[in-house]
């Protein structure tokens, strides 16, 4: 839709219907064609709202599973950090082999 715009207002009205001024449009007209023409108008217009609004929910649902992944990134680096500290430590004991037996001699 394109505007001839001067200033921040648009003295000149555009070149499209709503939904809404379809049904009003199909009440006036009479002849078979036109009523034809407007009932597959407001088909599209129904069409493109049922789209815009699955768009929706497909976009929420996007931004849901984002949040789930970044609390998981985090929370997967905690248990990173957990289990290279518990190997760090590990690391650290002295084996079996190493320690001094316990007992009598």
């Amino acid at each position: 839709m394109i505007l001839k715009r001067h200033g921040n207002h648009s003295k000149y009205n555009p070149y499209a219907f709503t939904e809404h001024g379809v049904t009003m449009l199909a009440s006036i007209l009479k002849s078979g064609k036109a009523v034809q023409m407007n009932i597959a108008i407001v088909r599209a217009f129904i069409a493109l709202r049922q789209y815009a609004l699955s768009y929706k929910e497909l976009a929420d649902e996007i931004q849901d599973i984002r949040q789930t992944v970044g609390n998981h990134s985090e929370q997967l680096s905690k248990i990173y950090t957990a289990i290279e500290a518990l190997l760090a430590e590990k690391e650290n004991q002295k084996s079996w082999a190493d320690r001094e037996p316990i007992g009598f001699k």
